[in-house]
């Protein structure tokens, strides 16, 4: 455990009851942000207090979605169902100290007296707040309750959210151990973050309501408060909560969408915090910049369209090698499995294909044309294309070609142009045919890339097929 210092520590402390949601990605990534502007740590803590849905399959789908973000703990992982004994000791502090007593109502009973006060129009008050038990009620089960102060106004200077205030009085009395021993969220949050030194809880706003709680926790076992910070939560384009009808919804889904990390790390940074107009940058300048007073307040709203955009950026930047090894795996993913002949062409594409793509999905798609086998097939259109006067022309065009000495994009360019010259024609004349020749009509680049996409022997070699084909 870290012990408590001036040194900023932030946490992610996401429950695996289930894959790790984009919001709680961009959360991690706050956390991360902010601990490493600062020079601090950023810690994980995995919240499985519910052992029903808190499975090791959840479990590894949250670090699976975390590695592939890089965003890693500094520190070993914390389980907070192994530090029970540890929350159960404190709620034994808390008793000693008069911050807490025993409620011996039965679940039947408190749901009768809420029920009751409800229609009072007064707060439910167990009627064991102020009895002291007996022996004999010793012997019976019961829960602990926080004793919270009466009649107090509970302030919470939220570094995003500003000064937020309640009154204790509608807090309720909060069970910080159930009737099994087992102790509650807000009891095991307040002593975990304690015990790990957090200095900044960074999460959503949806626990905005929980600060209050745990403010007086904190308040009861004379430990300093850390500094809360609620973000708001992330809506569809439409505005509204995202849910499963907006589309994409959990980390995976976008790796095997086709987003880089390194997109989705500059993506979602931007996605509710600001740094002036800046909407492309690397890790070292978010780390640079990134500051709670940027956060805004009202809920950032998932753009597709701009998600694509950054994913584009980052795709012309990365390693053409990389590119490669992730478009092979969309391919595999989608049943088709390129052997080593398969990936050399698919390595000698992508330089050609990746300013066009907005995602690996699309990269791996504009590479069909140079995956075909040989001889390819031609459909009804590229014979067409590929008769008469054409056939003749895409003959001296291969002579040409293989005449050249030194393929690059630029000297093909002013070859082909130059060829088009000598025909007499605009290079639109050829252009098709030639394209047809090439791909067998199958999306490509423009001829010059498509050419050196392909190679100068794949090249020669599929007009040849061609040529033979269509005589």
């Amino acid at each position: 455990m870290t012990s408590p210092s001036s040194t900023v520590v932030t946490r992610f402390a996401p429950s695996p009851t289930g894959y790790l949601h984009i919001g709680g990605a961009r959360t991690a990534l706050f956390n991360w942000l902010y601990a490493k502007h600062h020079g601090g740590k950023f810690l994980i803590r995995i919240e499985d207090t519910d052992r029903e849905r808190s499975t090791e399959a959840a479990v590894k789908a949250i670090f699976d979605g975390l590695e592939w973000l890089s965003l890693l703990g500094d520190e070993e992982t914390v389980y907070q169902y192994a530090r029970a004994d540890r929350h159960r000791e404190v709620a034994q502090e808390l008793l000693a100290s008069g911050h807490a007593y025993r409620d011996f109502l039965t679940a039947e009973e408190t749901g009768a007296l809420r029920d009751q006060a409800k229609a009072e129009g007064k707060d439910f008050v167990s009627p064991w707040r102020d009895r002291e038990p007996t022996a004999e009620d010793l012997q019976k089960p019961f829960t602990v309750r926080f004793r919270r102060p009466l009649d107090q106004a509970v302030v919470v200077d939220d570094a995003v959210q500003g000064t937020v205030r309640w009154e204790s009085s509608s807090l309720d009395d909060l069970v910080i151990l159930r009737s099994d021993g087992a102790p509650t969220y807000n009891l095991a949050v307040v002593v975990d973050d304690h015990d790990m030194g957090v200095t900044h809880v960074i999460r959503g706003d949806d626990h905005l309501n929980n600060a209050a709680r745990q403010s007086l926790i904190y308040d009861a076992l004379g430990w300093t408060r850390p500094t809360f910070a609620h973000i708001p939560l992330i809506h569809g384009p439409d505005g509204a909560k995202l849910s499963k009808r907006h589309g994409a919804q959990a980390v995976h889904e976008y790796a095997e969408m086709g987003y880089l990390p390194e997109a989705m790390r500059n993506y979602l940074a931007r996605l509710g915090w600001a740094h002036g107009d800046d909407e492309l940058f690397t890790d070292e300048q978010a780390i640079e910049w990134f500051d709670l007073s940027g956060v805004n307040k009202a809920p950032a709203r998932l753009d597709f369209d701009k998600l694509a955009h950054v994913n584009a950026h980052w795709i012309r930047l990365a390693d053409e090698a990389r590119l490669a090894d992730l478009a092979a795996q969309d391919l595999g993913r989608r049943g088709t499995e390129l052997d080593a002949d398969g990936i050399n062409k698919l390595v000698r594409a992508i330089p050609f294909i990746k300013e066009r793509a907005k995602t690996i999905t699309e990269l791996a798609d504009q590479a069909q044309f140079a995956l075909q086998s040989r001889p390819l097939s031609l459909n009804e259109k590229s014979r067409g294309q590929l008769q008469g006067e054409n056939h003749e022309r895409i003959s001296r065009l291969r002579e040409h070609l293989a005449s050249v000495d030194s393929w690059s994009v630029e000297i093909l360019e002013g070859e082909l142009k130059k060829f088009a010259e000598n025909e007499g024609v605009g290079f639109g004349k050829i252009g098709p045919a030639t394209r047809a020749a090439l791909t067998g009509g199958i999306s490509a680049p423009d001829i010059a890339r498509t050419l050196m996409a392909l190679g100068v022997d794949e090249s020669l070699g599929r007009l040849d097929d061609a040529l033979q084909q269509t005589k």
